[in-house]
């Protein structure tokens, strides 16, 4: 008779931890709504621009961590969305967002199709601890799509601040076109291409060969890894990493769709 064999389970790192954070924000601060006027709109692709507000009581945040925006329409119906702050906390008085253009999103639709500078939305946060990075360990990032929106502020600011604490960023898209933030990566990035790559670029999934680099030289305290993307990216990510090595215990992941 032959042996059915369940589904393996799916698999679920940790997703909280405590962080000593750089930057103290009081609850109350975050539970505040702030306003948000609009300064400048960015082009990163043709699907997705970062869109940058002035927030002078804004109170800081750490890299990785997202706010509530709350947007409100003339007729008084309110829309609220969660999204994860781009900039580097170094960036006073001034917080940036990367959207994609989502089909049929009513916030980021308006954000792309309607919003120009001089617009005011409300922001409250910084919200979460669970994903953010308070640059005192190193750091493996691995992030798809605009999943590389919270890991580019952990870049951002370890540049900013010129830390020395190894950082390695592995960012996947589907074409060079693609690829969020394009012109800022440096010798840290290595962007991995999933339909059509640059001339001499092989496309393909991340791959263990993707990762096996960065885990055999890894530092001697090891990586804490941030996996960031949609729900599919996340499990292969955090199932590759497992599988080379690092502690489950030490990859933070935070998903989307």
């Amino acid at each position: 008779m032959p042996v059915t064999e369940s589904a393996p389970e799916p698999f679920t790192p940790p997703t909280r931890f405590a962080v000593p954070g750089r930057i103290a924000v009081s609850n109350r601060a975050a539970a505040t709504w702030q306003p948000a006027r609009l300064v400048e709109v960015r082009r990163e692709t043709p699907r997705a621009s970062t869109f940058r507000f002035a927030v002078p009581g804004w109170a800081g945040h750490l890299p990785g961590q997202h706010l509530m925006l709350r947007l409100t329409a003339a007729d008084g119906y309110v829309a609220q969305r969660h999204y994860s702050i781009a900039s580097a906390p170094g960036d006073r008085g001034h917080v940036e967002l990367t959207l994609d253009h989502v089909e049929g999103g009513e916030v980021s639709g308006w954000f792309h199709t309607v919003a120009r500078p001089g617009d005011t939305v409300e922001v409250r946060g910084p919200l979460s601890g669970f994903f953010a990075w308070p640059g005192d360990r190193p750091a493996l990032l691995l992030g798809a799509g605009s999943g590389v929106v919270p890991l580019m502020s952990m870049v951002r600011d370890h540049r900013l601040r010129r830390l020395t604490v190894p950082l390695r960023l592995l960012v996947s898209a589907r074409t060079p076109e693609d690829l969020i933030y394009a012109d800022e990566y440096g010798a840290e990035t290595t962007p991995v291409f999933t339909r059509t790559g640059p001339p001499g670029v092989r496309p393909g999934r991340l791959s263990a060969a993707h990762l096996e680099p960065c885990l055999a030289h890894a530092p001697a305290e090891g990586w804490e890894a941030y996996v960031c993307g949609s729900n599919a990216f996340a499990e292969h990510a955090s199932r590759l990493l497992a599988g080379l090595g690092q502690p489950v215990a030490r990859i933070r992941v935070e998903r989307f769709g």
